[in-house]
């Protein structure tokens, strides 16, 4: 029985946003369990990847068996505050293309949720938005 490893999918698709916000220009990226201190002036992006449901697709007895496994990634992009949503927007921008509809290492990405713009931030002294990407992979056991 070889089941799907979690932290595998979740090192995939944060390594997918690191690389990606690596690029010119360099956006910091702080992941779940991260210590981090933002500096006001500079933006940055919070990754959290969440596992959902899992489901039987097939079930059988002397053969192999096929389970979805779903979840979401949530994207909180901060940018500077009282200079308007454009900077936000520009990263937001980045990050639906980097997973509008991908295929990759046999996860499947939905089209994203978003941006939302937040009213309240946290922390305080940014604007903000939100991205929400559901994902689903197939396991077999």
């Amino acid at each position: 029985m070889a089941a799907i490893d979690l932290n595998t999918i979740r090192s995939t698709i944060e390594g997918r946003v690191a690389t990606e916000l690596a690029n010119d220009p360099v956006i910091s990226v702080v992941f779940a369990n991260m210590p981090f201190e933002p500096t006001i002036s500079s933006s940055f992006v919070q990754c959290l990847v969440n596992f959902a449901a899992n489901e039987y697709i097939t079930q059988t007895v002397s053969s192999s068996t096929v389970n979805s496994i779903t979840g979401v990634v949530t994207l909180n992009i901060l940018s500077k505050s009282s200079i308007g949503s454009g900077a936000n927007l520009t990263i937001a921008k980045r990050l639906r293309d980097l997973f509008n509809r991908e295929k990759v290492s046999d996860i499947y990405f939905e089209p994203p949720n978003g941006p939302t713009l937040l009213q309240s931030t946290a922390p305080e002294g940014y604007f903000q938005s939100v991205i929400n990407i559901d994902f689903e992979l197939f396991e077999t056991i």
